[in-house]
């Protein structure tokens, strides 16, 4: 029997060069990358690992990160980055198939800023493509992976650790701005929403478009499940979630597990991390208070719902 336990800026901008399981899987289940955290949260990371049959044979780690600490999302995805990929069956086949669906979304010649790039997914596979990437990431770490895998994939990728509340680039830098896997609702307020809106506004051109995917909340709130369904890769390590949800049903915390094989013995991971379940409604309206027009989800292939919006042209003379 498997015994599962747990316990309780910028910066300056660089460009580096040089249980039964659920087999496979397709893309990794709505972390989301590290955004913000809002006040009254916190994230939290333990490690154990134990033998088949439950025996613990080694000492728990524990990353604890303080309530309301803004950096709590970002620590989360420190802690996660070595190892982010392997929620994916197939971590570059879904770089790929994420860069296709994304790809009509993004106008030829256009310069890109992925302002919640993780490890890299979303902007390694539309830098292959021939897009001008640029990612920014709250987690340093993560953002030190990202770069490293661009490298190793001939794919050029400036990156900078940053709070997509306080982007440190110029207006209007951008032609457009995209935040996919479920970034956004790691903002936990209206005010954390718009103060990011607005940012991603400001960093793009009059005209320039916004890129935005979450997981669908609005059937999610009606159901407030309370996981989701393991997944298990070619290596053997599964990852589930569990879901705790707010009495009003609007925000829940989530436990991320990793389960990775080691020979007889699991590594088990746990991580925790705080999640608004912004619906449709909410999201646009935010969109909108922020001065973005033509607030519209298109039908794509990719694996979440996408909202896109627009920045106002200039005016005439």
């Amino acid at each position: 029997m498997l015994v599962i336990a747990s316990v309780l800026t910028k910066t300056k901008l660089c460009h580096y060069s040089a249980p039964t399981w659920k087999a496979g899987g397709g893309e990794r289940p709505g972390l989301g990358h590290s955004s913000a955290l809002g006040e009254g949260s916190e994230s939290w990371a333990s490690s154990t690992v134990w033998t088949q049959d439950g025996e613990r044979t080694a000492g728990d780690r524990e990353v604890a990160h303080d309530v309301g600490d803004p950096r709590g999302t970002g620590r989360f995805y420190d802690d996660l980055a070595a190892t982010y990929d392997l929620v994916y069956a197939d971590w570059d086949a879904g770089i790929a198939r994420q860069a296709a669906a994304l790809t009509p979304l993004i106008p030829p010649g256009s310069r890109v800023l992925d302002c919640a790039c993780g490890i890299g997914t979303q902007a390694i596979g539309l830098g292959a493509l021939g897009s001008t990437v640029v990612g920014s990431d709250l987690s340093p770490v993560a953002v030190a992976r990202a770069a490293r895998e661009a490298v190793a994939r001939r794919v050029g990728l400036p990156v900078v650790a940053a709070d997509m509340r306080a982007l440190p680039f110029a207006a209007g830098s951008f032609d457009v701005v995209l935040a996919a896997d479920n970034a956004v609702p790691h903002l936990l307020s209206a005010a954390d929403l718009g103060a990011a809106a607005a940012e991603m506004r400001r960093v793009l051109r009059p005209g320039g478009r916004l890129v935005l995917s979450t997981r669908d909340y609005d059937a999610i709130r009606r159901d407030r499940p309370s996981s989701t369904a393991p997944q298990r890769n070619a290596n053997g390590t599964v990852t589930f979630q569990l879901w705790r949800w707010n009495a009003e049903g609007t925000h829940y915390d989530l436990e991320h597990f990793q389960l990775e094989p080691r020979g007889d013995a699991w590594t088990t991971t746990v991580r925790r991390a705080a999640y608004w379940a912004v619906t449709r409604a909410e999201l646009a309206a935010s969109l909108s208070e922020a001065g973005f027009v033509d607030v519209t989800w298109p039908d794509t292939g990719f694996f979440q719902p996408v909202v896109t919006a627009v920045t106002p042209p200039r005016s005439a003379g």
